[in-house]
């Protein structure tokens, strides 16, 4: 029995897979289920449709991460912090601060997309990794400046 499983099975595929399964594993659970439908020659063409629009839409994602890794060479971002005697800061820079010097610069990048090599918690240069696509990555450096 043919059939496209609608989401990621254990052991069997992932979404949008085409498998061969015993009729009774197909028929008995998988299709009741809601993980599996009949692979049916008009389920297949809405298959391969959905499958070029995602295609199409990812790429389109990944030329906008494209442009937006190339307008950010070059950029260092300067942020202020309260700091003690030694340039220890009371607290730590975390990925909001680093999100809102970008977006005053004009890049809208969520702050879960955005980690550091280590903790910010001196004065000093440091450099925060932006993961705007799974195939593209930016590292940007900032300073921490004593306000």
């Amino acid at each position: 029995m043919e059939i496209i499983l609608i989401q990621d099975v254990k052991k069997l595929g992932e979404k949008d897979d085409i498998i061969n399964v015993k009729p009774g594993f197909g028929r008995n659970f998988l299709i009741p289920q809601g993980h599996a439908i009949l692979a049916t020659s008009s389920a297949k063409k809405v298959l391969a449709e959905n499958i070029k629009q995602a295609q199409f839409k990812q790429d389109k994602i990944k030329m906008d991460a494209d442009a937006i890794a190339g307008k950010l060479e070059g950029v260092t971002l300067s942020i202020g912090a309260k700091a003690g005697e030694s340039g220890k800061i009371f607290g730590a820079v975390n990925t909001i601060q680093v999100a809102d010097a970008l977006k005053k610069l004009g890049f809208e990048v969520d702050r879960r997309r955005i980690t550091f090599e280590t903790d910010v918690k001196f004065v000093g240069d440091y450099i925060a990794n932006l993961n705007l696509h799974k195939e593209v990555k930016v590292q940007v450096p900032f300073t921490v400046v004593a306000e």
